[in-house]
């Protein structure tokens, strides 16, 4: 820790004693988790919410800067940086408050959140579909595959695929039942390329369950693997 740039955190011996203190001064009820391995540079604060993590807070190193970021049912939800410990009280403080995307960033104008966070605010349905959006979308510049764009749309058509979260690794598509990280996967699918076929795995990196020559087929044949039940993706992650 640079005692420069740190002086307060110094003084109190951590980045948690430094929080703890000035909560106290302020007069805010907060909780201050420190982290795993009892870094004096890190820290946490609780949250009473269901689904919000501790927000986590790191320190920069070549300037003073507080580095804040929260995450929710497998999604990081706020991001920051401020210079200002109070700042990080007072995140802290509304973080765990239940304070909406929106009333954070409106009191505290260092903080950011993503369109993936603010769907998720709103619940898993936005989600899948922003997703689905936002992969039909990225098949569309991909003029030059006309695998991986087939093999969404056909995807996108199947009302089963449709509503689970989908994403895609090295242009194969993962269908998880649930909308954050780590992913429940259900079913993926490769796209055809270079006069392969299309190929069924359980996940993006598992071994080939089955193959077929057309998206339609293959997307049949991964439709037959998922456990009935299985959909629309809740909230949450594999965890």
């Amino acid at each position: 820790m640079d005692t420069d740039l740190y002086p307060d955190l110094a003084a109190a011996g951590s980045l948690t004693a430094a929080l703890e203190q000035l909560a106290a001064e302020l007069g805010v009820d907060l909780t201050v988790v420190p982290h795993a391995g009892g870094s004096p540079v890190t820290a946490g604060t609780a949250s009473s919410v269901p689904g919000r993590k501790s927000l986590s807070i790191y320190i920069g190193v070549d300037s003073r800067s507080f580095m804040l970021s929260g995450w929710a049912q497998g999604v990081e939800m706020i991001t920051g940086a401020t210079s200002d410990l109070a700042d990080v009280v007072r995140a802290g403080v509304a973080w765990g408050q239940a304070r909406s995307l929106r009333e954070l960033q409106a009191d505290l104008p260092f903080l950011h959140s993503s369109e993936r966070a603010e769907a998720n605010e709103r619940g898993p349905v936005a989600v899948v579909e922003l997703q689905w959006r936002k992969t039909r979308a990225e098949a569309t510049k991909a003029p030059d595959f006309p695998g991986f764009s087939a093999l969404v749309e056909a995807a996108h058509a199947n009302p089963r695929l449709r509503q689970l979260y989908v994403y895609s690794s090295h242009w194969t598509l993962g269908f998880s039942s649930c909308t954050g990280f780590p992913f429940r996967n259900e079913v993926a699918i490769a796209p055809a390329r270079n006069g392969s076929p299309y190929r069924v795995m359980k996940h993006p990196h598992a071994d080939t369950i089955g193959e077929a020559a057309t998206a339609e087929d293959a997307v049949a044949l991964a439709v037959s693997h998922i456990p009935a039940g299985v959909g629309p993706a809740v909230a949450g992650s594999a965890e």
